[in-house]
């Protein structure tokens, strides 16, 4: 690991902590050569998942995409070390099924299941999109469903 103080390239790893509920390891480390110290997150490279769309095309799996839809439904009402959990918890699902071809709905059900747990107006902000609600009436119909 290069130092990104003095570009020295060896480092050594003075702490080390596996995070249980996530693919991430954070390591704390120390230039040998300036004595500075730095912290690096080992994560999972990239999953080999592809994305069938509502309209049946097909993408790679992006986590920040999915960070991001999770982020601005909860808009500041959940924690960043939390919607992390959540898209850690939704990658592992998604890993132990048998095919690595998953349709998008699956994954918003996901979503919709973790949100109603964790925040309700955020499970109602995502859920108004991902449900494509089209009017006031069908709102509340799934806010009378949650309380």
């Amino acid at each position: 690991m290069m130092c990104p103080y003095c570009r020295e390239k060896e480092t050594r790893v003075i702490d080390k902590r596996d995070s249980d509920e996530s693919f991430v390891s954070r390591r704390r480390r120390e230039c040998v050569s300036c004595k500075k110290r730095f912290t690096t997150y080992e994560r999972v490279e990239e999953l080999k998942i592809k994305i069938i769309k509502k309209d049946g095309s097909i993408q790679d799996y992006d986590r920040e995409k999915l960070h991001r839809g999770i982020e601005i439904s909860s808009e500041k009402r959940i924690p960043e070390n939390e919607l992390d959990k959540l898209v850690d918890e939704i990658e592992l699902k998604i890993l132990n099924r048998k095919s690595n071809v998953v349709p998008a709905s699956d994954i918003g059900r996901m979503v919709l299941t973790r949100l109603k747990h964790l925040d309700k107006v955020a499970y109602l902000r995502f859920a108004s999109v991902f449900l494509d609600f089209e009017g006031l009436d069908e709102f509340k119909e799934e806010l009378k469903k949650i309380e």
